[in-house]
C-alpha cells in the first residue's frame, strides 16, 4: 500500500484535490488522482482523473449543499475507490496567514484560532478552508493537517511596499499589503530556472491571470510587489471582483445610497468586475465570443488596468527581463496575451504571433529585449511539497 498526501485548494464554490504519492526519500512524486467538486450549492459535480488507470475517471453529480457535504463526497470517493493508498496527511491551500504565519504550519488548536481571526479578510475562502480543516480533524484525528499560505511567498517585499500611508499604529496591527497568489508565484519561481536559465534571477513579471488575478515582480526569484495588497479584493479587475477602487466610493454608496456593509461587501467581492461591466458573465471564454458592446468594454478594461500595472512593477523592478503568463486566463487566452503585450510594447516586448496562437512556452520573438513566457502553474505540488517537508521534519 502506497502512502500518501491528499492536497486540498478550497474555492468559494468548489474544492479541487490532488493525491500525491512519494518515493522512498518522502519527495512527492507523482499525482495520482486529481479533480474537484464544483457547483458547491448548487448543480454540483464530482470529477476526478486518474493519471495510473483510465478506468477511474468519474464525472457525476453529487449532493453538495456545502462545504462540509463536499468533503464528506469525497472521503466516501477515497474510501470506496482508492483502496491501494495510505493517506497520512493532508495539506491545505489557505489564503491568509497575515503577520501570524510567514511559513507553511502544522494545524493545531491555537493556529486554528489564529486562522480565524483572519476569515474577515478573506471572505471567499478563508472560512471553507478552516471548515475543511476541521471536518477532516474530526473524521481522520491521525491525519497530520499542514496549512500553506498564499501570502507567505511575499514576505520578502520591503517595508515600503509592505506599508499603507496610514498611522503607523495601524500597520502594527497588521493593516498592511500581504500580497496573494503565492503558491502560485512559489512555484513559477522554482521552475522559471528551468525556462530561462540565470536570467530567472533577474527583473520578472509574473501574471497569474485567472478568476482572481494579480501580478508579482520578482528579483532573485522572490517578491518584491505585488497588485494585491491588504485582501485579495485590491488590485486588478477578476472575474467578480472589482479590484482597485477609491475609498470614498464605498462612504458614497452607503451615506447615499443606503447600502449596508454586507451589501457593499456583496458587490465589490461578487458582483464587479468582469461580470459588472460586462452584466453578461465572468467567463473570459464568453466575452471573448460575445458581439455585445459591453463585454468588449469589461475586456477593454481588464487589458488596461494589466498594462497599467505592468508598467508600475516595471518601475519599481527598475526595468524589465522576462514576463510570464499563468493561470487559466493567462495559460489559455492567446488573444489576451496578445493585448497585454502590445501596450507592454514601449518596455521592448516583442510578441511571436504564431508562438502565441499555438500555445508554445515561450511567445517572444528572438529580437525581443524582454521574454515573454507561457508556463502553467501547479500550486498542488508546491503545497504537496511543503507538506512533505514539515511531515519530515
Amino acid at each position: 500500500m502506497e502512502q500518501a498526501v491528499l492536497i486540498i485548494n478550497a474555492g468559494s464554490s468548489s474544492i479541487k484535490f490532488t493525491i500525491f504519492v512519494f518515493d522512498e526519500k518522502k519527495i512527492p512524486v507523482e499525482p495520482l488522482y486529481y479533480g474537484a467538486i464544483e457547483g458547491i450549492g448548487n448543480h454540483s459535480r464530482l470529477s476526478v482523473h486518474c493519471e495510473r488507470y483510465d478506468t477511474a475517471q468519474i464525472d457525476q453529480s453529487v449532493a453538495a449543499q456545502n462545504h462540509d457535504d463536499a468533503v464528506q463526497i469525497l472521503l466516501s470517493w477515497l474510501e470506496r475507490d482508492a483502496i491501494d493508498l495510505d493517506i497520512i496527511a493532508a495539506g491545505h491551500r489557505v489564503v491568509h496567514g497575515g503577520t501570524f504565519f510567514p511559513t507553511a504550519v502544522i494545524v493545531d488548536a491555537e493556529v486554528d484560532a489564529k486562522l480565524e481571526q483572519l476569515v474577515p479578510l478573506a471572505p471567499l475562502h478563508q472560512a471553507n478552508s478552516l471548515a475543511i480543516i476541521r471536518t477532516l480533524r474530526a473524521l481522520h484525528p491521525q491525519w497530520q493537517q499542514v496549512a500553506c499560505f498564499d501570502t507567505a511567498f511575499h514576505q520578502s517585499m520591503p517595508h515600503v511596499e509592505q506599508s499603507f500611508a496610514l498611522p503607523r499604529a495601524l500597520f502594527d496591527k497588521g493593516i498592511r499589503r500581504y500580497g496573494f497568489h503565492g503558491l502560485s508565484y512559489d512555484y513559477i519561481a522554482s521552475v522559471l530556472p528551468d525556462f530561462i536559465g540565470s536570467k530567472a534571477r533577474g527583473r520578472v513579471i509574473v501574471a497569474h491571470l485567472g478568476h482572481g488575478v494579480s501580478m508579482c515582480a520578482m528579483k532573485e526569484l522572490k517578491s518584491i510587489a505585488t497588485t494585491m495588497s491588504f485582501t485579495p479584493l485590491d488590485g486588478l479587475p477578476m472575474a467578480t471582483r472589482s479590484g482597485a477602487i477609491d475609498p470614498a466610493v464605498i462612504f458614497y454608496l452607503m451615506r447615499e445610497k443606503n447600502m449596508s456593509v454586507d451589501d457593499v461587501s456583496e458587490l465589490l467581492y461578487q458582483q464587479s468586475g468582469l461580470l459588472g461591466v460586462s452584466g453578461i458573465s465572468a467567463d473570459m471564454r464568453e466575452l471573448l465570443v460575445s458581439d455585445n458592446l459591453h463585454a468588449k468594454q469589461a475586456i477593454d478594461l481588464f487589458v488596461y488596468r494589466i498594462a497599467c500595472e505592468i508598467g508600475s512593477l516595471a518601475a519599481v523592478l527598475g526595468g524589465l527581463d522576462a514576463v510570464v503568463f499563468t493561470a487559466g486566463i493567462g495559460e489559455h487566452a492567446p488573444e489576451i496575451r496578445q493585448r497585454i503585450c502590445k501596450q507592454a510594447g514601449w518596455l521592448g516586448v516583442d510578441l511571436d504571433e504564431t508562438a502565441n496562437m499555438a500555445g508554445k512556452p515561450e511567445i517572444s520573438t528572438a529580437q525581443s529585449a524582454v521574454s515573454v513566457w507561457v508556463i502553467p502553474t501547479n500550486e498542488a505540488l508546491i503545497i504537496a511539497r511543503h507538506t512533505f517537508a514539515l511531515m519530515n521534519n
